[in-house]
């Protein structure tokens, strides 16, 4: 193949202007910046003025248009960043093919080897005869043939710049022809980069975009994606995300929203702009599908775009989108208050049956901001987090699963909650902020297994574990803090307190968890074991036991209930124990109400 045959020739590759590229880059970012700061504009100082101000059909008519304008703005912030990018690799591409071709053009010039317009390439004669001693004659060499004149006889040397000179003639052609290849690949995708006509940015717009975002991480991978420190820990990253240029940041923020709003160590304010992006492009990736898993999570999905959208309420912390992800059973990572600037920050992580999913959205979302209210009561400083980092089991018949019983599902996600507040504690403001990890259910045996990496979980100074069926250890100070710092809520009427220890649970595996607790001594052999280790609630653990509402017990006039289980953050069910987990978040833990062990 001649280096001109692809319709592109080494001529028009050396004198291809890529800083003309990178200007349209320039000119495209200045646009999604643009459409970025109207967006800011509305969201935190129109929509904030006219529900702080107004009210009635007007002001809800005026509310709606000015969404729909920032999600139209949103929209154009994004592709036109993801032009953006696509110039700015195409550009970044070229450039390395221009180096090629330099440095193969360089070495002929330095040979005084001609190379013509279609990429072949002349030598002089050169070396000399085994017989007459004359020099070899000259020849030209080109990509697809061989290499200057062929020797009468195995009694002639080869002309020693015959090899030199099918080398370059090779490297022209390979430099033009990836550039071919790359000018193809870039043009197909720039013109798939286009809107719908019109003023409102539909659904099915997001889908698009969806495929326009993927389509151009596929392209850019080399140019950006090879960049981002994975493997560092969250100072690290911290400090790469620092010194980038403000542009470098925007387009990792354009094309990977996905990477850097769920990378720990990175600030609060970034990953939350770049996790609002990605909740919209996710909803567009699902919003097609109709299988389950799909349409469960894209309604939980749904339900914290409404919540962010809404804004606050008075008296409320905002909210941040820390990680949002479809990947397992979805990911979600949301808090009330910025963890960057409070003081005191508290991390709940759920257990069994959560998954992101319209419940998740309402429920467990419920849980962190009803904590983090409670908090700034106490001091103002003060931020609460759920963490659905992991995938937690999931089992329509409750504690009866073998997901549940076992304790893959905990490590790994003790590992991932390690990582997480290792982030989090490199990016607080403060010179020693407070924080509190807080597990309830098989979330407290995941919070357990986090503490095992490293000896303690980074930055956290209080431990509190709701609904425990055990964590892992048998003591309180094996959790990485002193025991005084561990808090223990255990409701009387909570089944999953009181589950079985795995070489007690004849019955249990049986019968499953429930049908053992109602068989009462047959499950219960009087001593402090539970299923995950020593029950926290127990005095050989050596945990602080806060006073806890006893919850309705398990069979009611209503039947069998276990809503003892899911009480413990809830000021209207159980004030109590809402009140001694906001003291606790707060950093005043003297104050709690003590409640005597099992």
């Amino acid at each position: 193949m001649t280096a001109g045959v692809s319709g592109l020739t080494w001529a028009q590759l050396r004198d291809v202007k890529c800083a003309e590229l990178e200007g349209a880059a320039d000119g495209w970012g200045k646009a999604s910046n643009r459409a970025d700061a109207g967006r800011d504009r509305i969201e935190k100082q129109l929509l904030n003025g006219l529900r702080d101000t107004q009210q009635g059909a007007a002001a809800d008519a005026a509310v709606r248009r000015l969404r729909q304008l920032s999600l139209n703005l949103q929209y154009v912030y994004t592709e036109c960043g993801l032009v953006r990018t696509t110039l700015n690799s195409l550009a970044h591409e070229m450039k390395a093919q221009q180096r090629a071709l330099r440095e193969a053009l360089e070495d002929a010039q330095a040979l005084r080897f001609t190379v013509h317009a279609d990429g072949s390439v002349t030598y002089p004669e050169g070396g000399e005869g085994l017989v007459d001693g004359k020099p070899l004659p000259g020849g030209t060499a080109s990509a697809n043939g061989a290499p200057g004149l062929l020797p009468p006889s195995g009694l002639v040397a080869p002309n020693p710049h015959a090899a030199r000179a099918q080398d370059i003639a090779d490297r022209v052609a390979k430099a033009v022809r990836t550039a071919s290849e790359i000018d193809w690949r870039f043009a197909r995708i720039l013109r798939k980069l286009k809107a719908e006509e019109g003023l409102k940015v539909p659904d099915r717009t997001w889908t698009d975009a969806a495929g326009d975002a993927a389509m151009v991480r596929d392209v850019a991978g080399g140019y950006l994606r090879s960049g981002i420190p994975y493997d560092a820990g969250p100072a690290e990253r911290g400090a790469w995300w620092a010194a980038l240029t403000d542009e470098q940041r925007e387009e990792y923020l354009a094309v990977y929203p996905d990477l850097i709003g769920n990378l720990d160590g990175i600030p609060a304010l970034v990953r939350d702009t770049a996790n609002r992006d990605n909740l919209q492009l996710l909803i567009g990736k699902l919003e097609g599908r109709d299988d389950a898993r799909s349409e469960t999570q894209l309604a939980g999905l749904r339900e914290i775009d409404r919540q962010l959208q809404a804004g606050r309420r008075p008296g409320e912390p905002p909210m941040y989108l820390l990680g949002i992800g479809d990947e397992g059973n979805g990911r979600a990572i949301v808090s009330f208050g910025n963890p960057d600037r409070a003081r005191n920050v508290a991390t709940y992580v759920p257990g069994l049956n959560t998954s992101l999913d319209k419940e998740f959205a309402e429920g467990d979302l419920k849980r962190a901001r009803d904590t983090a209210i409670g908090a700034r009561y106490y001091d103002p400083s003060s931020a609460a987090i759920v963490w659905l980092g992991y995938d937690a089991p999931q089992s329509p018949d409750g504690w009866h699963s073998l997901d549940v019983m076992r304790e893959g599902r905990a490590e790994r996600g003790g590992a991932s909650f390690h990582q997480f507040m290792g982030g989090l504690s490199s990016t607080n403001e403060n010179s020693d902020p407070h924080m509190t990890a807080i597990g309830h259910s098989y979330g407290s045996r995941t919070v357990g297994a986090a503490t095992q990496h490293g000896g303690s979980i980074p930055g956290v100074d209080d431990i509190v574990l709701v609904g425990s069926p055990g964590v892992g250890v048998d003591r309180a100070e094996d959790l990485g803090v002193s025991k005084e710092h561990v808090f223990v809520g255990a409701a009387e009427n909570d089944v999953v307190t009181r589950l079985p220890a795995k070489q007690q649970s004849v019955v249990g595996i049986a019968a499953g968890p429930l049908a053992a607790r109602l068989l009462g001594d047959a499950a219960d052999q009087g001593d402090d074991d539970l299923w995950f280790g020593r029950d926290p609630a127990s005095r050989s653990f050596g945990a602080r036991r806060f006073e806890v509402d006893e919850g309705p017990q398990l069979i009611g006039s209503g039947g069998l209930s276990i809503d003892a289980h899911s009480r413990y953050f809830d000021p209207n069910r159980d004030a109590v124990s809402a009140n001694n987990i906001a003291l606790i978040t707060a950093g005043r833990s003297g104050k709690i109400k003590p409640e005597e062990y099992r």
